[in-house]
């Protein structure tokens, strides 16, 4: 337990602590937003579109390979 001998250490700390609570929030918010765009509709379009074309390129160098 914190011994003060001041009201300013006690205002100091609490200044502090108001900060750190506000960056905490902020930083929540943060990941709140890339949470909502990450579960976009479009986003999984975009993924899947990727995934897609990716598997599909490997089939068909597989098919040209194992053909001959």
């Amino acid at each position: 337990m914190k011994t003060y001998t001041s009201f300013k250490d006690i205002n100091n700390d609490l200044k502090r602590y108001k900060l750190e609570r506000d960056i905490a929030w902020e930083e929540l918010k943060l990941i709140k937003n890339e949470y909502k765009e990450d579960l976009q509709p479009l986003n999984w379009v975009s993924t899947a579109l990727k995934l897609t074309g990716k598997y599909s390129l490997i089939a068909l160098i597989k098919k040209w390979l194992f053909k001959r």
